[in-house]
């Protein structure tokens, strides 16, 4: 925004005021939305919770030893808290879909493109970044979504038009309990999905298991492509936020990732290559499904400090690609998905349910969620 400063949530970045109001945030702002202020988020959305290394954590409202998510946990913590009714995010590998189940918040990745995109996103070998918000109801999403194409359709897309309830037709949904490679969910998020899909079949939709959407190369490469991004930052800081960037002052996390790429970086032509197909391979999962329902992540909602960008990398490294396990196949495909509250641990803290679906299939999801919503769990 014209006259505030976007600092990435990373100390390395300079405070200076932006020049000029970005594509997305003109289309957001012309909805009639007012802006309060910036909340918080961890270094360049790098990690999946909102702690960073040179300010005090952003604690969940539900219980404050433990974390808001990642990346948009500044929005997801004052939505949740009740101090607004919805509050913008965006999500390049989770980072709307993980706050919000982390809060029990509703949380609706796009397609990618059904926005104006951010001019910084457009140069990069794969998008994987969509804009939305967290809201407290299906309904504040709902509407959200219905405002923002009044302002811009994509007209490669199908509208979503407004959703205002269930809808009619009964649907095919693969069931997913555990990621790619077979690793395993934990128990209070697998009975919490499990418990999700019987409602859903006693409804009258048709639920089976499925195996995921993509091969077993998939977390790996992604990994790789999350390190060429912190790589980028490192090496192009000076060009992309100007002279005063200070590439020694970025956090465990990102550094970490930056080696890791330079480690591995003769691997990223064939990453790439396969990376570029997830899309085509996620498309062909639903010439026989309607959506997949998963869990959001691999487990429940961890205390502050254990996603702590002070960690040794490799510790934090490992704890991540096991918490962050479904969203990121949706960030890459460029498909739509949604999180919404599905249970609640001893602890007092919501566990999310996902729902995807395929590419431009938002008012399916919409209607899903407020089905599901609607319902006594």
């Amino acid at each position: 925004l014209t006259g505030l400063p976007t600092r990435m949530g990373a100390a390395a970045v300079p405070a200076k005021p932006d020049s000029k109001t970005g594509a997305y945030a003109e289309q957001f702002l012309a909805t009639g939305m007012t802006v309060l202020g910036k909340t918080t988020l961890p270094e360049f959305g790098f990690n999946a919770t909102t702690e960073p290394a040179h300010a005090e954590p952003t604690r969940n409202p539900h219980n404050l030893l433990y974390s808001t998510g990642g990346s948009s946990g500044g929005s997801a913590a004052l939505v949740a808290s009740g101090a607004v009714p919805l509050a913008h995010a965006n999500d390049g590998g989770g980072s709307i879909r993980i706050p919000a189940a982390c809060c029990g918040l509703i949380g609706l990745k796009p397609t990618r493109g059904r926005h104006r995109i951010a001019e910084h996103v457009r140069a990069l070998p794969i998008n994987m970044l969509s804009e939305g918000v967290v809201s407290r109801s299906v309904r504040d999403t709902a509407v959200f979504h219905a405002e923002m194409e009044k302002i811009y359709r994509n007209p490669k897309l199908p509208p979503i038009g407004q959703v205002e309830g269930p809808g009619k037709r009964r649907l095919r949904i693969g069931l997913m309990i555990d990621s790619v490679g077979d690793r395993r969910t934990d128990t209070p998020t697998r009975e919490a999905i499990e418990k999700t899909a019987r409602l859903l079949q006693q409804s009258g939709h048709h639920v089976e298991p499925v195996r995921p959407p993509v091969k077993e190369s998939f977390p790996e490469d992604f990994k790789l492509y999350w390190a060429f991004l912190a790589f980028m930052v490192e090496q192009g800081g000076k060009q992309a936020f100007g002279r005063d960037f200070q590439a020694e002052r970025l956090d465990g996390l990102s550094k970490g990732l930056s080696q890791h790429y330079r480690r591995n970086f003769f691997r990223s032509p064939a990453a790439l290559a396969r990376l570029k197909r997830v899309r085509h391979e996620y498309r062909r999962f639903f010439s026989n499904y309607d959506a997949i329902l998963s869990p959001v992540l691999g487990h429940t909602t961890p205390r502050i400090g254990y996603l702590s960008p002070d960690l040794p990398f490799e510790t934090l490294f490992h704890r991540l690609t096991d918490y962050v396990t479904f969203p990121p196949y949706y960030n890459i495909a460029g498909a739509p998905a949604i999180t919404l509250p599905a249970a609640w641990t001893d602890e007092g803290l919501p566990i999310g349910a996902h729902l995807g679906a395929d590419i431009g299939n938002e008012r399916l999801l919409l209607e899903l969620a407020f089905e599901l919503e609607g319902m006594d769990r």
